[in-house]
């Protein structure tokens, strides 16, 4: 089927078109985020997004919440979790 290039048809399927390609990159580029940007704290039994969140504002970095004292992960997280991060702490390399 040809359209003119100026008829207001070919116009809407362009912009139709322009649309789903914006929509379908969009998806990909959040998807790919979501798998690539990724913390160690996520390996620790016990502590999900938000904990892991909730520390890295905290502390700034994996490696700052890994040197932390129990008391200061503690006031941050809680009891349970200062103690599972201490232990991973323990037992990863700096």
């Amino acid at each position: 089927m040809r359209l003119d290039r100026a008829s207001p048809a070919h116009q809407l399927l362009q912009r139709i078109r322009d649309e789903a390609h914006r929509f379908g990159h969009a998806r990909h580029r959040a998807r790919r985020t979501k798998r690539t940007i990724r913390t160690a704290l996520l390996d620790i039994p016990g502590v999900g997004p938000l904990t892991a969140k909730k520390l890295l504002r905290a502390f700034g970095s994996a490696s700052a919440v890994r040197a932390a004292g129990r008391d200061a992960l503690a006031e941050v997280a809680g009891e349970k979790v200062a103690d599972k991060v201490r232990a991973w702490a323990a037992g990863s390399p700096a």
